[in-house]
Order: structure tokens, then C-alpha cells, then sequence
């Protein structure tokens, strides 16, 4: 049976692929992090079928991890109710064999370690067993965004006997499904070691099927190459704008285009206007033309030439702005903003 994990570029269609996979015979179970990107499935498998295949499972992670590994094993041995994204308090300091590590004192379990509670509980098995059951083929989209204890049980349950595809975009690395600690906190430093921890459990690493971006020009992907240093290449010969805007008047008409979205670093709530932030507008296919509002210090890495020595966080939230356009890709300073900006 087929293993592998898909590394792909912003714009390839990882999602697509998935979705073209499936059919009406085999038991598909599918998993994302984020109910956004949880919807977007559902709503790409609506379109394929017409309606959703019983066969077909679609989960958020956390709904995956507590009702389908926790629930049927430890759910009425333990009494517990539900899950809580609030972090363990740092003191007191409990055992990894102490149920109080993993749960709140109103028995609501700790979101960042439930998988290690499962894993520690020594039901990795059993849920591999349960996954054989009821499925044939387990798909997970954004594989990057799974880190601490979720990326450890990930390639734990990934021995089972059930065809696999994973598929991702290490560079589209903006949110983590958890933290613990130290827990794989340089999971994400280099992309050669990431690889490597896949090839481990021995998953096929393709970096090859999805290397061309369908949704940006090749401007676009020219200037996301060279200017933030992430290999991204485009699939035709398409052309569109790529430029920096700094005169107050174009900027404010800018502003006022209700067809072009405004791509904020953070708090584009405050703005007014047609936006969303640079993180958050992930997985996000519908924009045409793309307004990325630069902070001071990106403003300054313009300048300078290249985005390529910025924190690598703020590097890959401005890859995921700029490879939402279709169309043009248009920067402004956010200074030139602030007039209407709400406090």
C-alpha cells in the first residue's frame, strides 16, 4: 500500500489532489487542523459528488483526536469532559503517569497533550487497530501545521496498515496544532531534517508533483524566489504587476478598491475594509488582485532588497499573503494606513 508525503507549493492544489483521490468504494478518512480548511474539504468533496459520500470522513484534528482515538478508550474511564484549549498551568510540575498533567481540575483535557495522554496511556495500538477497521485510506491535509506531541502521534499511527497521503507546504508553517514545552520545538528549523523524520516511518517523500504553483503568474513566483528565498515555480507563462506603492493618493484608492484585499501583518479588523491577515489567509484561493500592507520592518527589507534575513515566522506569513494573488501583487507601507486605522 501506497505511503507517501506530498510537499507542494502555495497555489498547486494540495488540497485538489486529495479530493481527486477519492471515490465511492474505498473508506476515506481525511484530516486538517483548522475548521477553515475542514470546510473547504467538505465543500471541494460537495462539488466532486454532488453530496457527501457516506464513505467519506472528514475531521478537524482535535474532533479526530478526542472522538475517534480518546473517546471510545478513556472517555468513561476517566470521566473527563471535553477538551480545553487553555495551556497547563507551568506549577505544580506533575509525572507523565499523573492524569492531572493532562487535565484541568473540571476534567477537561489539555488540547496540547491529549496525544501524549493517549500515547502514554499505551492505546497507540489500539487506535492503529481502529483506524484499520474503519478505513482504507487516511488522508491529512496541511500536514505542516501538526507540531509538539500532534506531529510525535502522527508518525506514530502512521504504521498502520491503510494507504496514507500527506501533503503540505513546509514553508506555508504559520500555526502549530500545539505546543509543549520543548517538545519538537525545531521541528520546523530545517527542511531537510523535517523530510528525513517522514522517511523514518517510511513515508515516500514527493517533492515533485506539486512544485508548480496553478494560481500565481510567473511574476509572482519570480519575486517570491528571489526576494523571499522560497523555490516556488509557476505553471504557465502567465504575467501580471508586481509592485511597491508608496504615493499617499494611489495608496488610498487602493483602499477604497472593494476587489482588492488587504493583506495586514496583524489586526486587519481595525481597518476597516476588505482584509485579513497575512496568516490567516492560508488556504484561501479566491482573491485576484493582492494588497500585502508592509510593517516598518518589512518596509525596511524592501528597501534593502530581500526578505530572506527576516524571522523566519513573518518570512513564511508573507509567503502565504503574497502567493494569494492571482492577479497583481501590490505593496504599500502600513504608515501610509493608519488614518484609517480603528483603536
Amino acid at each position: 500500500m501506497d505511503k507517501r508525503v506530498i510537499f507542494a507549493v502555495a497555489g498547486s492544489g494540495k488540497t485538489s489532489r486529495l479530493v481527486a483521490a477519492l471515490d465511492e468504494t474505498r473508506r476515506f478518512l481525511l484530516v486538517t487542523y483548522t475548521e477553515a480548511n475542514r470546510d473547504n474539504l467538505r465543500a471541494k468533496v460537495l462539488e466532486r459528488f454532488g453530496y457527501l459520500p457516506p464513505n467519506i470522513a472528514i475531521y478537524t484534528y482535535f474532533r479526530f483526536l478526542h472522538s475517534f482515538c480518546y473517546r471510545p478508550f478513556l472517555r468513561s474511564k476517566k470521566d473527563t469532559r471535553g477538551v480545553t484549549f487553555r495551556l497547563p498551568p507551568t506549577f505544580p510540575r506533575y509525572r507523565l503517569t499523573d492524569d492531572r498533567r493532562y487535565m484541568s481540575s473540571g476534567r477537561r483535557l489539555y488540547a496540547n497533550r491529549l496525544a501524549k495522554f493517549i500515547e502514554q496511556s499505551g492505546l497507540i495500538g489500539a487506535v492503529v487497530a481502529r483506524m484499520e477497521k474503519y478505513f482504507d485510506v487516511f488522508f491529512v491535509d496541511e500536514v505542516q501545521d501538526f507540531a509538539g506531541h500532534d506531529f510525535n502521534f502522527l508518525m506514530a499511527i502512521s504504521v498502520a496498515r491503510v494507504s496514507m497521503t500527506f501533503v503540505g507546504d513546509f514553508y506555508q508553517h504559520t500555526f502549530d496544532t500545539s505546543r509543549d514545552g520543548n517538545v519538537n520545538a525545531g521541528l520546523h528549523d530545517d527542511y531537510s531534517a523535517y523530510k528525513d523524520k517522514f522517511k523514518r516511518v517510511k513515508l515516500t517523500v514527493d517533492t515533485d508533483s506539486l512544485k508548480e504553483s496553478h494560481r500565481c503568474s510567473k511574476n509572482v513566483c519570480d519575486f517570491i524566489t528571489q526576494r523571499i528565498g522560497i523555490e516556488i515555480e509557476a505553471h504557465d507563462d502567465r504575467t501580471s504587476e508586481v509592485r511597491f506603492e508608496d504615493d499617499p493618493a494611489a495608496v488610498a484608492a487602493i483602499y477604497e478598491d472593494c476587489d482588492t484585499v488587504k493583506l495586514f501583518y496583524k489586526e486587519h479588523h481595525k481597518y476597516g475594509c476588505f482584509s485579513q491577515n497575512w496568516g490567516a489567509s492560508k488556504g484561501i484561493d479566491q482573491y485576484q488582485d493582492v494588497c500585502v500592507v508592509l510593517n516598518p520592518g518589512s518596509v525596511k527589507a524592501w528597501h534593502g532588497g530581500s526578505f530572506r534575513d527576516i524571522n523566519s515566522e513573518t518570512r513564511n506569513k508573507l509567503y502565504v499573503a503574497c502567493s494569494r494573488a492571482r492577479g497583481n501583487l501590490i505593496f504599500v507601507p502600513e504608515s501610509l494606513l493608519k488614518a484609517y486605522k480603528r483603536y
